[in-house]
């Protein structure tokens, strides 16, 4: 008798305590829907572990060049994989946390339905407890009532255990999720901690290779200013990446000039072929880069070919952490790197073969104009306001969708 006041009891007060702590505690979630925020773990797992194997390449090139400049690109873009693998553990933390905060809701509200007819049973109990003996002794018939109430109460002890053990199941459930939770966001404070060592480490390595190029200046701050004054002079972003290629195309036609040719020893009879074969560049080259990466994580916001306000995404448009880690999707040469009307500070990068990444909505670029770059090489920065970066791929000009090339 006196265990199942005190089991009552203690289920309605515990469940009480739980619904109250819970409405007090209870975190806004990322997601609406349970669907999405399975999606968003699945795929923040699986950007973690790319990201994993993408710094373990690039750490391992760094051990093995030679070249004191390729040890140092590669050691920075070892790091921003690194901080690309934080923020996806961040990432998959914040959406465990949302899943547990939803089922740890739906939990509340059963226990707040099934806790009320214990209560009521707990209050019934807990005053007839409170009545002694002595005055039922005094009363007439309140003896053969005590022990009629005893006899009944008897046979409802294991009616009752049965009727809770539900309860109990949930309660137990409800210890579980917290557990969970306080796991959850240890694991979520431990993401940020290495995150923010990871960023300081990649800081100290973009400084000592600025101070390492602020000696190589010359003609690449005349490149510099070029891209900038052409950046003003062009009516929209198109345009732009137009005159790029164009400059680009320049420059490989130029490359592919024969040198000058050594006075032969016998002038009368040197063989003078076709001038226009001899000098003509050899042809561009079709082939995608590879391996090809997305710059930042994040979810999509808008995909190739959607419709937005200006016709069809020509690109990707992606929505990561606040102050996330941007790369260089592939290998190749700045084009451009800068601020740009409407589109943040944006970076252009040619790969060989006429081929063109954009990649716009960067709050700070870490880049310059003429720099040759590895794949998965820090960028800059995305903002720190519910950030969007956008990622178009383009091939001759021909907006191409980037997600056919990614591995």
């Amino acid at each position: 008798m006196h265990r199942l006041l005190l089991l009552t009891g203690a289920i309605a007060l515990f469940a009480a305590a739980l619904v109250s702590t819970g409405a007090k505690g209870q975190r806004a979630t990322l997601y609406d829907d349970p669907g999405e925020t399975r999606a968003a773990l699945a795929a923040a797992l699986e950007g973690r572990r790319a990201a994993e194997a993408r710094s373990v390449r690039l750490e391992a090139r760094a051990q093995a060049a030679k070249d004191a400049a390729e040890r140092a690109a590669s050691k920075a873009a070892a790091l921003a994989a690194r901080i690309q693998q934080a923020e996806e553990g961040i990432a998959a933390a914040r959406a465990r946390i949302a899943m547990i905060d939803a089922r740890r809701t739906a939990l509340r509200e059963e226990l707040g339905r099934e806790q009320q007819p214990v209560v009521r049973l707990t209050a019934a109990l807990q005053q007839f407890a409170r009545r002694p003996v002595t005055l039922a002794v005094l009363r007439p018939g309140s003896v053969k009532d005590v022990v009629y109430l005893r006899a009944m109460l008897h046979d409802t002890v294991p009616e009752v255990r049965g009727q809770t053990r539900g309860l109990r199941e949930r309660i137990a459930r409800s210890r579980q999720f917290r557990a969970e939770a306080l796991a959850a966001a240890q694991a979520l404070r431990n993401e940020e901690a290495t995150l923010a060592n990871r960023r300081e480490e990649l800081a100290e390595i973009e400084t000592r290779q600025r101070l390492a190029a602020r000696s190589a200046g010359g003609s690449a701050s005349r490149e510099a200013e070029r891209a900038l004054a052409l950046a003003e002079e062009a009516r929209d972003l198109d345009a732009l990446v137009g005159e790029l290629d164009r400059a680009a195309s320049l420059r490989a036609q130029l490359a592919a000039l024969p040198g000058p040719r050594p006075r032969p020893a016998r002038p009368d009879l040197a063989q003078t072929g076709n001038a226009a074969e001899e000098a003509a560049p050899e042809p561009r080259r079709t082939a995608a880069p590879s391996p090809y990466i997305l710059p930042v994580a994040g979810r999509t916001v808008t995909g190739f070919g959607a419709p937005v306000e200006a016709g069809l995404s020509q690109g990707l448009t992606l929505a990561p952490l606040a102050g996330a880690q941007v790369v260089a999707p592939a290998a190749g040469r700045v084009a451009f790197a800068g601020p740009y009307r409407g589109y943040g500070r944006i970076v252009i990068i040619e790969h060989a073969g006429g081929w063109t990444s954009l990649v716009t909505g960067l709050a700070r670029s870490d880049v310059a104009v003429g720099e040759t770059l590895l794949g998965g090489a820090p960028l800059g920065v995305a903002g720190p306001d519910k950030p969007t970066v956008t990622l178009e791929l383009r091939r001759d000009g021909e907006p191409v969708n980037p997600l056919g090339l990614l591995r």
